[in-house]
This record gives structure tokens, sequence and C-alpha cells, in this order.
């Protein structure tokens, strides 16, 4: 945007971006369980037991708390890359 031609400034822009879009995703998890919809990784739900269902019903058990920090531990792992 603003003419910097630098494939540093790339990379760590791709990485916000990235980061971004997963705190987006994980911020928008309560509004788009209203309306019946999980846009979460099924492959991290899946592995700490957890439903979509989970979800649907704001259950605010461990297991759906630990799904929500593995998903943010990915957004800061972007962020320590662009760092």
């Amino acid at each position: 945007i603003l003419g910097v031609r630098d494939i540093h400034a790339d990379h760590a822009a791709s990485h916000i971006g990235k980061a971004q879009g997963i705190v987006t995703c994980l911020r928008a998890t309560p509004y788009h369980s209203t309306r019946r919809k999980v846009f979460l990784p099924m492959d991290i739900c899946m592995m700490h037991g957890v439903s979509q269902e989970d979800f649907i019903r704001c259950r605010q058990e461990k297991n759906v708390r630990d799904v929500i920090y593995d998903i943010a531990s990915q957004a800061h792992v972007h962020l320590e890359h662009v760092r």
C-alpha cells in the first residue's frame, strides 16, 4: 500500500494477516454459535473431544477452553514470527 518493496515486510505482513484472521474467527465464534454455525478447525476440536454442539450450546468446560487456547496460540506463533 505504501509502495514498500521488501520481502521481509511482505513476510511480516503475511504473518500479521494470519494472526488477525485467527483472532477475528475466535472473536466471532459466539456470534456464529447463536446462528448454529462453527468455523473453528474441527481437527483441533476433535483432538480435545469437543463437538460443534458444545460451541452452539455455549459450554464453558475445560476442553472447550483448551480448543480456544490452542487456536489463539497459533495466532501468537504468527506474531512471534513477525517480531
